[in-house]
């Protein structure tokens, strides 16, 4: 069990701090640029993870525990979303913010289908 929260702990940990990097590289300014593409990427990767576990029995629970518990939702947090469309409409950005939420959900339900895919899940 406790190798589990270690596990969740390190990936977590890394997963924050790549989202940070994001947030530094990529002006966010007008749009919330970095975390669309935050959660692009680590909705590609969990459906990667996805069809791995899938398809391959050894694939362990502990890469799971890390990849997708620790690191993508450490990446991709829901309430740097709700927070950033809070800031949207509260500029009046009415048109940006409904244009963000719909793009993050198309985005991130078809990034987690082509990680599946490209991981040779049928």
């Amino acid at each position: 069990m406790l190798k589990n929260f270690i596990l969740v702990a390190l990936g977590g940990c890394a997963g924050s701090i790549s989202l940070d990097t994001f947030y530094v590289l990529i002006n966010t300014k007008n749009f919330p640029y970095a975390t669309l593409l935050v959660k692009f990427l680590g909705s590609f990767v969990i459906g990667m993870v996805l069809a791995n576990s899938l398809k391959d029995q050894h694939f362990l629970y502990n890469w799971k525990l890390f990849l997708a518990t620790g690191i993508c939702r450490g990446f991709t947090t829901f309430s740097a979303f709700s927070l950033e469309n809070l800031s949207l409409l509260q500029s009046q950005k009415y048109f940006a913010a409904l244009f963000y939420i719909i793009t993050s959900i198309i985005l991130g339900i078809t990034a987690a289908w082509l990680g599946f895919i490209t991981a040779g899940s049928k």
